[in-house]
């Protein structure tokens, strides 16, 4: 069988879509193509990378032109099924579904609730934008071959509308992530590893460093740029080292020397349902987890005991937490080697894979 994944708006070698499930469903035998914006092309770990040039700026210019393009792209591809990851390729399905491909959706995020946190989009606009984004995004859905969600909430509302729906969670690839066991070998430091937002809790971390004795290694690109400036100015920026965008190797190594791992993002409606991958990969690597106070998290925690839940809106909270962790190296210790025995038990991406693979099957 030949499916196309197939992508308007993320790099070619985004970890969910090339480097998961384009690989995982190449190493299964699968005839794979990925499509995808200014790419490598070539044949990548046995994917078939087909690059879209283009360089025009402008958003709404961007989701038009570069929707056309890849389309054109996949006809060419003539594969059996395609496999779509960007909502804006929506509106290409029905024509592909009318060729006789199977097209399936995967909803990486809860778009909906996603797009109230949309800065770029005016405030006053931002819930009538939302509901119809969601009855655009439920009405091509429902017509679908199948849909594959990045996370349970997701998959609860597809199943609403589609019968052929497979929750493929976005948990860690382990034999990316080295664990280190040797704690002393670990410095008194935390990190921080993802989008370098407003509402990912960075301002609040940050505020957070000048209560506790320990050094912040944060890695990621910031958004907007400004956010940074925003950033320096706080008393805490002192203690922070920071990576910028860093490759997997270059995380593998802050992961190896930090002591916890944090993932305070903000209560918005976007984040309270969604499984962080930052948090999963803290687990894989040993250390213990300072997470946002959410219902779902919560869960996850307390399950494993692997780590400490907080307001994310309070620096006060998060800073006793960290230090609460430092001051306490065996405490904090053992919190990472559960973490890590449930990343290996429940939360790794062969796991996901399986389900992946057994959906094409289906097909």
């Amino acid at each position: 069988m030949k499916i196309c994944h197939v992508t308007s708006v993320h790099k070619w070698d985004d970890i969910r879509i090339f480097r998961k499930e384009c690989v995982a469903a190449a190493g299964a035998g699968f005839d794979v193509t990925l499509i995808a914006v200014n790419a490598s092309e070539g044949l990548h770990e046995g994917v078939k990378v087909v690059s879209v040039k283009y360089n025009a700026g402008g958003r709404l210019k961007r989701m038009m032109e570069t929707v056309n393009l890849v389309y054109q792209k996949a006809l060419e591809v003539n594969a059996d099924v395609y496999h779509l990851h960007d909502p804006e390729l929506l509106r290409i399905c029905d024509k592909l579904l009318a060729k006789g491909k199977k097209v399936v959706y995967d909803s990486h995020e809860d778009l909906p609730r996603q797009i109230l946190d949309k800065n770029w989009i005016p405030s006053l606009f931002r819930n009538m934008i939302s509901r119809l984004a969601e009855r655009y995004e439920n009405r091509k859905c429902s017509r679908l071959t199948a849909v594959v969600a990045a996370t349970p909430h997701i998959e609860a509302r597809f199943n609403k509308i589609n019968s052929k729906v497979v929750n493929v969670n976005n948990y860690p690839i382990l034999t990316e992530i080295t664990y280190n066991p040797n704690w002393t070998e670990r410095k008194n430091e935390i990190v921080y590893i993802g989008g370098i937002f407003p509402t990912r809790g960075v301002k609040e971390l940050v505020d957070s460093l000048q209560c506790s004795d320990t050094k912040l290694n944060l890695a990621g690109n910031y958004s907007p740029a400004s956010f940074r400036e925003d950033l320096i100015a706080l008393k805490g920026w002192s203690k922070v080292n920071e990576a910028g965008f860093v490759n997997r190797h270059g995380i593998d190594e802050l992961l190896g020397r930090s002591r916890v791992g944090i993932v305070t993002l903000h209560p918005t409606k976007a984040y309270l349902d969604s499984l962080p991958i930052k948090m999963f990969e803290y687990m894989a690597a040993g250390i213990p987890v300072v997470a946002s106070d959410f219902p779902l998290w919560r869960s996850i925690i307390n399950k494993h005991d692997c780590g400490i839940l907080v307001d994310p809106l309070n620096p006060k909270a998060i800073a006793e937490a960290v230090s609460s962790l430092l001051g306490n190296p065996e405490k904090a210790r053992m919190m990472g080697e559960r973490g890590r025995e449930a990343a290996l038990r429940e939360y790794s991406w062969a796991t996901e894979a399986a389900k992946l693979i057994s959906l094409y099957k289906s097909l």
